[in-house]
């Protein structure tokens, strides 16, 4: 994935805040040049978790909201990696191919449909 989409991401999120970059460097003490390459899609997001946490915390957003998720996915799709929660499910795991398949607009055959449906459905109790 374009490391871009990570950075623009966390950019629009710092802005709307309306905090300059070297402000929410300085108020979180991060290194604003990292920090301003992280932005451009210069540098991958860091993979260590605690870091990431640090960044999702500054960027105010709380624990297990959908902006914190969609914070932590971005990041693992920026460097190519399937998030951790989902690699731990052997149901999820085993349909990855599926959608992938769905992804990729190639052609899925109705019964496999059917069961990403329903693996959707569960999703959203």
């Amino acid at each position: 994935m374009n490391k871009k989409v990570f950075g623009d991401f966390i950019k629009q999120k710092r802005l709307d805040r309306n905090i300059t970059l070297r402000q929410f460097c300085l108020d979180n003490d991060f290194d604003p040049g990292n920090y301003s390459k992280m932005e451009r899609g210069l540098l991958a997001p860091p993979s260590a978790r605690e870091h990431l946490d640090k960044y999702a915390k500054a960027l105010g957003f709380k624990t297990g909201s959908d902006d914190w998720r969609e914070f932590f996915d971005r990041a693992s799709a920026c460097r190519g990696e399937i998030p951790e929660e989902i690699l731990k499910d052997a149901e999820l795991v085993n349909k990855l191919p599926l959608f992938f398949r769905t992804l990729r607009g190639e052609k899925v055959p109705k019964e496999k449909l059917k069961e990403l449906a329903e693996i959707i459905r569960k999703g959203g109790q």
